[in-house]
């Protein structure tokens, strides 16, 4: 069983591993490839964030871009204290497109943003861990 396991996975592996790029990688799932990854959404995920930033400030500070339908900042459950990243979820993939684009980098309160496009969540989806070969950081 575990045999035909670790075929299959490096079977389905095998396009990424035989790529001199990707050959010091190591995958703990089979990669998903390009053309079945979703198309960006509306939804972003903005890291970098103060603890002084809440929700209302956040929705602010996004919403010169569209109409912002949601704002989510993740806490600590333990001392209720911002965990430094949240959610900004736009109506519309364009108005998220120009927002990820004109504000990453940017600061906000004092703290520069990493903005990208947020990732669906899905249970049990095989999850693809690169790692870089020693020796570089």
């Amino acid at each position: 069983m575990k045999n035909s396991l670790m075929r299959f996975i490096a079977g389905r592996a095998s396009t990424i591993v035989d790529n001199p790029t990707y050959s010091s990688w190591r995958f703990y799932c089979s990669p998903t490839s390009s053309s079945t990854r979703p198309p960006p959404n509306g939804k972003l995920f903005v890291a970098g964030l103060s603890w002084s930033v809440d929700e209302k400030s956040l929705k602010d500070a996004f919403s010169f871009f569209g109409q912002v339908s949601e704002v989510r900042i993740m806490y600590d459950k333990d001392t209720g204290r911002s965990r430094g990243f949240g959610f900004v979820h736009f109506s519309k993939e364009d108005e998220a497109r120009c927002a990820k684009d004109a504000m990453d980098g940017k600061a906000l309160l004092g703290r520069p943003l990493r903005i990208s496009f947020a990732l669906e969540k899905i249970r049990g989806a095989p999850v693809v861990v690169p790692r870089l070969p020693n020796g570089n950081a």
